[in-house]
């Protein structure tokens, strides 16, 4: 039988290891964590961010069963690499800086054509932006359109799913912050693509010829991206078992199609007015 010296030393010392644990695994912990290896390129894993682009297309769902292994390896269900959110930045400037050359070839047509060697380098240049100017409009795209919007996205749906989607029997489990983040990551890069990449294929001569055809292709465009953000936030929220009622996240699907039918009969053309708001935010 141990003394009770040592069995208090014992207790003493499983209280030490579990309250150090504990601290690994605070809010505050994860979030130093992730921050620290924001700027160390060599520990991100960005093969494995790619394939979680790749099936956020093709298959969303296995992303999400990543999310469950990660849960029960690193008792967390938030990204602790980011390397999503790096590759996501990066793949936002190439797509902005070509877009912006599509806009400017739109609003500006003299202009386009006497530079048109030089607006592959940059949109910049085309829009007669100096270097700064152009640095600070990329930047604006990054951190205000893709990081700021989706710090308050993530925050408002923290809030809702904790306070109204937690089920009653699992008070002691709640929604990450982190994890509310990673949501609007995933489901923001299909919008991505599918607005500032596979909508340039039609923009020049379809979608900007004040058509009702182009008024058509480009809202339907729009109708599916963010119909695919819509359903990739709702696959995430899902997925988290202690969560009830998250159907109720596929509700804006109504409203989303009857502003969609509203804009083809009222000739509001989605992307001619993108292309208005790039401009005023250059100038």
């Amino acid at each position: 039988m141990l003394p009770s010296t040592s069995v208090n030393s014992l207790a003493q010392g499983n209280g030490a290891l579990n309250s150090r644990d504990a601290a690994r695994h605070t809010a505050g912990a994860k979030r130093y964590k992730y921050l620290r290896r924001l700027f160390r390129f060599r520990q991100m894993d960005f093969e494995f961010a790619a394939w979680q682009m790749l099936y956020l297309f093709t298959s969303p769902q296995r992303v999400y069963r990543n999310f469950h292994y990660r849960k029960q390896t690193k008792d967390q269900w938030a990204r602790d690499d980011p390397a999503f959110l790096v590759l996501l930045s990066i793949w936002l400037c190439g797509h902005n800086l070509r877009i912006s050359e599509t806009v400017s070839a739109f609003l500006e047509p003299h202009k386009s054509q006497k530079t048109e060697s030089v607006s592959t380098i940059g949109f910049g240049f085309v829009l007669d932006m100096g270097f700064f100017e152009t640095i600070k409009l990329l930047l604006w795209v990054v951190f205000i359109d893709c990081v700021g919007v989706g710090l308050l996205i993530s925050t408002l749906m923290w809030f809702i799913s904790n306070k109204y989607l937690v089920k009653r029997q699992s008070r002691d489990y709640d929604v990450e912050w982190g994890y509310a983040f990673d949501v609007h990551l995933n489901a923001f890069y299909p919008l991505l693509v599918i607005l500032h990449f596979i909508q340039l294929f039609f923009i020049n001569h379809v979608i900007l010829t004040d058509t009702f055809i182009g008024c058509l292709v480009g809202n339907t465009l729009w109708l599916v991206a963010v119909g695919y953000y819509i359903y990739v936030t709702f696959l995430g929220y899902s997925a988290l078992p202690f969560l009830k009622n998250t159907v109720i996240l596929l509700y804006p699907f109504a409203p989303l199609i009857l502003l969609y039918g509203l804009s083809l009969a009222l000739g509001w053309n989605f992307t001619h007015m993108l292309c208005s708001f790039y401009k005023y935010r250059v100038k």
